[in-house]
């Protein structure tokens, strides 16, 4: 594996529509000059792990708790113990490096209308049915194509294409936590904020550790039920509540995504009760986000969600006094706006992942002087 050429990446990342440059598009653009035809590992010791007697080690990152033996991976597939010496192996290995609004995390009340430095590397620490990105999640690294950027690499880039942050996405940045931690490392010392969009399966050492470092952290809230979690995605729902909690104790910006799937999370109970939970235990100023399902994956079973089970989620979430509701995935719908919490007024208004009017104005309502939470500036 070649290593990337920053000045050609950012010469084809400025024609592409959008600046994105997603791994398949890499994949053209670079075909000759970056990509090998097998998976050169970069060997970075993990940072959470034990060693447990006859060469295992149990990993400690997350609630998986992999014991691995001598030669073999985690569940996540980026993990491998060697010797009795647990390393990550996509240290400086993305798949994707895309420049995207922070509009698409999303997240609306951080540095909205900014543009967000992306990155992920194959992995996942679950296995979501309904994986919008599961070419490369559920694939192991040998399978993807890849570029060789160090943190400095990714730091730089970002400085380059005026990115106010850099975010961890697409798949799962809990298995490749040492590399999102020393790039958001490197941003900080350029000024740039990370921005961590996580399913937050996570173990509370790691977590406080990093929310030291980044600056927002958005969930992907599978289900408010552990059944959901177990039976679909492979996962608990325990945990995660906990490392949300940990986040909002932590002080560090949290936004909430509910995927809304026809018949299997969508309730009128389960949005009530989700909804009474995230304001008794994360405040009611937490932004959320009731996102439509599009069939794929493993679920191509199932309708998107219509547009009026949406609606009725974000209304029973506002009726159990959550001030900040959104719908996700449905452009032009009065969902994806946001409105005062005081006085009501229009404050930024969307089509999509882009801002067409803003009147929030060092970070107060322009109308009654308000602050919105969040950070806007």
């Amino acid at each position: 594996m070649f290593k990337i050429n920053r000045r050609k990446f950012l010469k084809y990342s400025t024609i592409f529509s959008g600046g994105i440059v997603c791994s398949q598009l890499l994949k053209s653009t670079f075909s000759n000059e970056l990509f090998a035809k097998s998976f050169e590992p970069n060997l970075y010791e993990a940072s959470f792990y034990e060693r447990i007697g006859n060469g295992q080690v149990r990993c400690l990152i997350c609630p998986q708790k992999c014991e691995v033996n001598n030669g073999g991976r985690g569940f996540c597939g980026v993990r491998e113990n060697k010797g009795g010496k647990y390393y990550l192996i996509v240290h400086s290995r993305p798949c994707s490096i895309n420049v995207d609004p922070i509009e698409k995390k999303p997240l609306f009340h951080y540095l909205p209308g900014e543009k967000s430095f992306s990155i992920a590397t194959a992995g996942c620490n679950i296995a979501c049915k309904f994986c919008q990105n599961w070419e490369i999640s559920q694939y192991r690294p040998e399978q993807v194509p890849y570029v060789k950027a160090t943190p400095s690499d990714i730091a730089e880039m970002a400085v380059e294409k005026a990115c106010k942050t850099i975010a961890y996405t697409y798949t799962e940045p809990v298995v490749f936590y040492e590399f999102m931690r020393d790039t958001a490392i490197e941003g900080n010392k350029r000024g740039i904020k990370s921005v961590v969009i996580t399913n937050a399966f996570i173990n509370e050492k790691p977590l406080i550790e990093l929310t030291k470092i980044v600056g927002a952290i958005k969930v992907d809230f599978k289900a408010f039920s552990d059944d959901f979690y177990r039976n679909i995605c492979n996962g608990e729902l325990k945990p995660v509540l906990r490392s949300m909690e940990i986040i909002k104790k932590q002080g560090v910006h949290l936004e909430i995504v509910h995927l809304t799937i026809p018949t299997l999370n969508d309730s009128d109970k389960e949005i009530r009760e989700m909804s009474k939970w995230i304001k008794q235990n994360l405040g009611e100023y937490v932004p959320v986000h009731f996102t439509r399902f599009h069939p794929t994956y493993k679920m191509r079973n199932l309708p998107p969600t219509p547009v009026s089970t949406l609606t009725r989620a974000r209304e029973i979430a506002i009726s159990e006094g959550l001030k900040y509701v959104y719908t996700g995935n449905l452009p032009g719908n009065d969902g994806e706006n946001t409105y005062c919490h005081k006085c009501g007024k229009l404050l930024i208004k969307r089509l999509g992942f882009y801002i067409r009017e803003n009147k929030i104005k060092a970070g107060c309502c322009s109308f009654c002087g308000t602050r919105i939470p969040g950070v806007f500036t």
